[in-house]
């Protein structure tokens, strides 16, 4: 195949690197005068298919960060001229020598050996200056390559070729299926089993990542789901309490005009109930701590906060119907053999209905920084804002990573993530940065797109853990609710830099 592909790019000019992560790149070289488009060489490290062939199919572009390595590719060797294409030993590698228009020379060596497939990116003397996939730490071991130091070949001798055995071409060919000769471009005839490589191990390796795609989205589609009806239970129990707060005003009104029957301690009372037209008696229970004006000053503010969240729980109910209405029907759409879950997570991210996750695929296989459990945020006065990612983490964020005087949020009404303020020497927090923090608290519960929600302030000196309580469950000491009205633009600029564009056909 290199034979093939030796006249196809020697002698052309590398016009750019395109970085495909996480292990591929596509080399692009101009073409001739009196040639039409441009030449492509894709050098692969994938594990499920790692080869070297001229692209001929439509490539989906990368937009965002990508690694270091591709990085130092785009930097090495723009402009170079490729004048050689090797075969050391007759292995699985693949040595692609450039020459730059300063003079020097570097050399782009590709490791077809399966799993442990790589790319290294060498100066002229074969010297590594970077590599794709960074090898695993092994205690007592040196590693094969590295930076600064020679390339070694991987170990190990090639076995001979045995002519008994198929070549590559009788391999593949009856794997990619026939395909009309005159619907073949052009370079397909030029590079035949290239075009083969690119059919069969080509179009395997994308169902596999489609396939891994696939159930990742699905996986995260189903948790999404598996939310929304807990929350629904969860509305369904708030709006019968809600229906209920005519009661409670009326038992606070029995309490207000028998307050001198009442007293400390009391667990409950019974009373005539004004409200029943058969004049039967009403036991009212009550907190034996409080005392009797503070049990009456209790009935009458949860009246008040059951008529708030009454207001909103049916627009809540619809609102979390209309999102597994969504997640359902991604679902069913992801099961089609030819569903793009690219496209679908698109979708979903759009409508709300999930995150977009950080597509930092050039880094995954670079050194890999230690997880944190929260996600970081800037006020707009530049306070640093932390957000548990899940039950576990808020108890780490909340109990060991929050300092006493940091300001400690949390929706009132829902469960949702610990969002911790830091304060600076025990400053009071400036009020654009606490109500950013607020925004926050609403927006990673599950009242995410309700225009109006309570929040729970207090300094995280007031959090405790109850003893045998699960994870992401604390009591306050004392604090403060305040009515948050959500402000998208607000929300827009703190999660901005989490927002990834989609990808694009080349």
């Amino acid at each position: 195949m290199l034979d093939e592909l030796r006249p196809a790019f020697c002698g052309r000019n590398l016009r750019e690197v395109a970085p495909l992560p996480p292990r591929e790149l596509l080399l692009v070289f101009e073409a001739e005068e009196e040639e039409r488009g441009i030449h492509r060489l894709r050098v692969s490290a994938a594990p499920d298919g790692p080869r070297v062939h001229r692209q001929v199919g439509r490539v989906h572009r990368h937009k965002g960060p990508v690694g270091p390595f591709f990085e130092t590719c785009r930097t090495e060797l723009a402009g170079a001229q490729l004048h050689a294409i090797e075969q050391p030993r007759q292995d699985r590698l693949a040595l692609l020598r450039f020459r730059r228009g300063d003079g020097e020379r570097r050399v782009l060596i590709a490791e077809l050996t399966g799993r442990h497939a790589n790319v290294i990116l060498c100066d002229g003397t074969e010297r590594v200056l970077t590599l794709l996939v960074e090898p695993p730490a092994k205690s007592g071991r040196e590693p094969r390559l590295k930076r600064g130091e020679p390339w070694v070949p991987p170990p190990g001798t090639p076995p001979a070729a045995d002519p008994s055995e198929p070549g590559l071409a009788e391999f593949l060919a009856p794997r990619a299926g026939e395909q009309p000769a005159e619907d073949l471009p052009r370079a397909a005839s030029e590079a035949p089993l290239s075009f083969l490589v690119e059919q069969v191990l080509g179009g395997a390796v994308e169902q596999t990542d489609r396939a891994r795609a696939a159930k990742h989205l699905r996986d995260r589609l189903t948790t999404r789901a598996k939310k929304m009806r807990a929350l629904q239970k969860g509305l369904g129990v708030k709006r019968e309490a809600a229906r209920g707060a005519e009661r409670v005003l009326q038992d606070g009104e029995l309490l207000k005009a028998n307050i001198q029957e009442l007293k400390r301690g009391l667990r409950e009372v019974l009373l005539d109930d004004w409200y029943d037209p058969a004049g039967g008696k009403r036991r009212v229970t009550l907190d034996p701590k409080l005392s009797p004006k503070a049990n009456v000053e209790k009935f009458f503010a949860r009246y008040q906060k059951l008529l708030r969240s009454g207001g909103e729980v049916e627009r809540e109910i619809q609102l979390a119907s209309e999102r597994l209405a969504q997640a359902e029907a991604l679902l069913e759409q992801l099961q089609a053999e030819d569903s793009d879950p690219a496209a679908l997570e698109a979708r979903a991210v759009e409508a709300g209905l999930l995150e977009a996750l950080a597509r930092k695929r050039g880094a995954r296989v670079q050194k890999v920084e230690p997880r944190k459990p929260y996600r970081s945020f800037v006020g707009a006065n530049g306070g640093e804002i932390l957000v548990g990612r899940n039950a576990r983490d808020n108890d780490t964020l909340s109990l060991k990573i929050a300092r006493g005087n940091d300001i400690w949020l949390h929706t009132a009404d829902a469960p949702g993530s610990h969002v911790i303020l830091r304060t600076n020497h025990g400053q009071p927090p400036h009020p654009e940065d606490l109500l950013d923090a607020a925004q926050l608290a609403i927006h990673f519960s599950p009242l995410k797109g309700t225009h109006k929600a309570g929040v729970h302030e207090v300094q995280a000196k007031y959090v405790k853990k109850p003893k045998g309580a699960p994870p992401g469950l604390v009591t306050l000491a004392g604090g403060r609710r305040r009515e948050i009205r959500v402000e998208s633009d607000r929300l827009a600029r703190l999660l901005g830099e989490d927002r990834r564009p989609n990808a694009a056909e080349r």
